[in-house]
């Protein structure tokens, strides 16, 4: 295997630099969002939960009536190899993440001149950027509510991982207009609690872990860890309809997702969040540490020594 000073993908069977990986214009993911995708990552240069992440991919595959022409088993092991052929360029203490992206491909017409009209297929991998999300860690994340709610399950199931998320765009460009540093958490057309982009929320109330109901958000693989974890740890966990009273009234609020793994919030839609002076509350803070144990990587000094200012106190 020859290394190269450009990351490498796999693309409709062969491995190429990114540079050369070229989608037709027509491509029916560029047209009308129809392709999907999924994402996990390293730590330590060890990939997290492939399996999981698979068996995902080919469940948003099964919806959208796509067939890769990839078997799963082969996916898992390009996923290993796309990684092994990247590793040598990642930096001091990071990481990546590693994706498959796949569309329906282009829809044949006259005189197109293309050989080839069935699904593109991808396998790639990039840095995880620690630098821009670094100070939630120490700061923690001010979350905002925008008026744009989540799309119905009855329209566009969440649990399918599709390339469409204008919804999701949308919903946090309206964020970024207020505060650019916020973290979008859109309601459900109920109401409730829903999602961000690319991540899911959890509350401590009287000591015990709540979350949306799977059925309104995509079931995140961090999501599934921390619910695993707590659940050994003794702590009580729901899946509930959960309302901004209910987020407004929570001893701690925290995120989870594939690059972040667990980040705490401290405030929503202005109100604070915990005590005075609160971070990272206990149950986040326990969660942190077994997470951490877990992967076997301490992801929060991972993004701390990343802060522009050459590192920050560790808050816990």
């Amino acid at each position: 295997m020859t290394l190269s000073n450009e990351r490498v993908a796999w693309f409709n069977g062969k491995f190429l630099p990114e540079s050369q990986v070229l989608i037709p214009f027509r491509d029916r993911s560029w047209t009308g969002g129809d392709g999907c995708f999924d994402v996990t990552r390293t730590f330590n240069g060890r990939i997290f939960r492939l399996d999981e992440h698979i068996t995902r991919l080919y469940r948003s595959l099964k919806y959208l009536r796509i067939d890769p022409g990839v078997s799963p088993a082969e996916m898992t092991r390009l996923s290993e190899e796309v990684f092994e052929r990247n590793r040598h360029l990642l930096g001091p203490h990071e990481d990546y993440w590693v994706g498959q992206r796949i569309s329906r491909g282009v829809d044949p017409c006259q005189d197109d001149h293309i050989d080839y009209h069935g699904p593109n297929v991808i396998v790639e991998c990039r840095p995880i950027p620690y630098r821009q999300r670094a100070r939630m860690f120490e700061d923690g994340i001010r979350i905002i509510v925008p008026s744009t709610r989540r799309t119905p399950p009855s329209s566009l199931t969440p649990r399918a991982k599709t390339h469409n998320y204008l919804n999701l765009i949308v919903a946090s460009q309206e964020v970024s207009a207020i505060d650019p540093a916020a973290w979008a958490i859109l309601l459900d057309i109920n109401g409730n609690l829903c999602e961000g982009n690319g991540s899911n929320i959890f509350l401590v109330k009287d000591g015990q872990l709540f979350t949306p109901q799977e059925r309104y958000v995509l079931p995140g693989i961090s999501r599934g860890m921390v619910m695993d974890l707590a659940a050994k740890m003794g702590l009580g966990v729901r899946e509930a309809d959960l309302d901004l009273y209910d987020a407004y009234n929570a001893e701690e609020i925290f995120i989870t997702s594939t690059s972040l793994c667990l980040c705490p919030a401290v405030s929503i839609n202005g109100n604070k969040v915990g005590p005075e002076g609160q971070v990272w509350g206990p149950v986040a803070t326990s969660l942190a540490k077994a997470y951490a144990e877990a992967v076997e990587c301490d992801f929060v000094e991972q993004y701390l020594l990343h802060r522009e200012n050459g590192g920050a106190t560790r808050p816990f």
